[in-house]
């Protein structure tokens, strides 16, 4: 699709939700640059003008973009315009969804409540369109990205980034990933159907290709209030992006962009993206020149530093006896969806730049070490 093509549907769906004054845009983060999120975010804001009032990026847990990234994903959207979220300080909760509910979609592995949480920019101002743009892409934790996920997780709080992450691992990645109807999933779709309906939401999502390096293809664009635009995006994103492979792999390399991934919170998607393809005794070698902490947030860097990316039943057993990854479980997820689970070998290369984490550092978690240039050169 073109971003002529694009623009015209767009505009299409804008004309029919008629006249607006007070418009929020909740688009993804620089960790989607590959989206398409922020050209649309960029056409949305040249539709309406003034009557875009703010843009709220989707944080999640990440740090916030800098000004350099805000110009480079969002073109000329003016930067007065962005707000950053504070998921551990600036949420408020809509509701709750039942541990009885939380049991039964998951098999009885988890009991707990599950809060709903958001931004309070989207319940204390009074709007009239909260537009929500982002990618549908195989995800480790919910199975596909985005849709009510951009909301609830995108602009959540602690307890509810965290117990849904952990929902996600204690199921397990392999029955997760490339799904559109999984236990986080259906979380997100309880929370919509039960206190979602205040927020006056639209969804607009794309689906990406790659081919090449910083090169994409954009291959459709969905669009609706409701759930049926995430579930026809899934079945697009499922086609374009998910590899079946007729083996497993041996040996398989990974090249992080520096510009990207400087964490290994957000760098080991070269694990989750690649661990259900991997063989027995196979080899994941992570090229990362960027690479300069283990957690964006200290408090989760601590503790993966701690605890270490261990298998899933030591993990587990920490959880069960230690209140700080107890009180933390995003951080306890990660470490489960970083883990081998000493079924195949994981080496992390980072670069050699004095801020980067260098070998103690890499070993002490688990995983392990590279020389970057011997290996660039392999």
């Amino acid at each position: 699709m073109s971003p002529a093509e694009i623009r015209e549907l767009l505009y299409n769906e804008l004309d029919k939700l008629g006249r607006k004054e007070r418009v929020l845009v909740i688009p993804p983060d620089f960790t989607r640059y590959h989206s398409y999120a922020g050209e649309i975010t960029e056409m949305i804001w040249e539709y309406y003008g003034s009557a875009m009032k703010a843009v709220l990026p989707a944080l999640g847990t990440h740090t916030p973009m800098t000004d350099n990234q805000i110009s480079r994903m969002y073109g000329n959207v003016p930067k007065s315009l962005f707000r950053v979220h504070d998921w551990r300080n600036d949420v408020v909760n809509l509701g709750e969804v039942p541990a009885s509910f939380v049991k039964q979609i998951t098999g009885g592995k988890v009991d707990f409540p599950w809060p709903v949480q958001v931004n309070r920019l989207l319940v204390e101002e009074d709007w009239d369109l909260i537009l929500s743009v982002g990618q549908v892409v195989p995800h480790e934790v919910a199975g596909m990205a985005n849709h009510s996920k951009n909301i609830f997780v995108g602009t959540g709080g602690p307890e509810g980034i965290n117990k849904s992450h952990f929902v996600g691992a204690v199921y397990g990645m392999e029955k997760m990933m490339g799904r559109a109807d999984t236990p986080v999933r259906q979380l997100f779709d309880y929370a919509s159907e039960h206190y979602g309906g205040i927020l006056p939401l639209f969804y607009i999502l794309t689906v990406v290709s790659a081919y090449g390096p910083l090169k994409r293809t954009v291959r459709g664009v969905f669009f609706g209030p409701g759930k049926d635009c995430f579930t026809q995006a899934s079945k697009l994103a499922l086609r374009e992006n998910f590899t079946m492979l007729e083996k497993p792999l041996k040996k398989v390399v990974v090249y992080l962009d520096p510009d990207e991934f400087k964490s290994t919170w957000l760098g080991n998607k070269s694990i989750y993206r690649t661990r259900m393809a991997m063989a027995d005794e196979g080899e994941l070698i992570v090229l990362a020149p960027g690479l300069v902490e283990f957690g964006e947030d200290r408090e989760i860097d601590r503790l993966i530093r701690k605890y270490g990316y261990r298998t899933t039943p030591e993990i587990l057993d920490f959880v069960k006896n230690n209140e700080d990854l107890r009180n933390n479980l995003s951080a306890a997820a990660h470490l489960i969806h970083g883990s081998p689970e000493k079924r195949f070998r994981i080496r992390y290369c980072p670069g050699k730049e004095k801020n980067n984490l260098n070998r103690e550092e890499i070993e002490s978690v688990g995983f392990l070490w590279g020389d970057i240039d011997e290996y660039i050169k392999k």
